[in-house]
């Protein structure tokens, strides 16, 4: 085990930003999943999930709003 700060604390907002985009397309790196579910909270990932997908669905609502006229 090592005492390395970074093993103890959570995910930084961009690790989470990062793994939440690539969990939206389907793509992780090993690495980076070992990381996520040995650093980061479970309600962590389900804010941002929820977050994202709000976004996404604000945002192809807005391009079919500017589209269809």
């Amino acid at each position: 085990m090592t005492d390395d700060k970074t093993d103890r604390d959570g995910l930084s907002f961009w690790e989470l930003v990062g793994s939440t985009l690539a969990a939206a397309i389907g793509v992780q790196k090993k690495a980076n999943k070992e990381r996520d579910f040995s650093r980061g909270r479970p309600l962590q990932f389900i804010v941002a999930g929820i977050l994202f997908t709000t976004l996404f669905v604000l945002a192809v609502v807005a391009v079919v709003q500017l589209v269809v006229p």
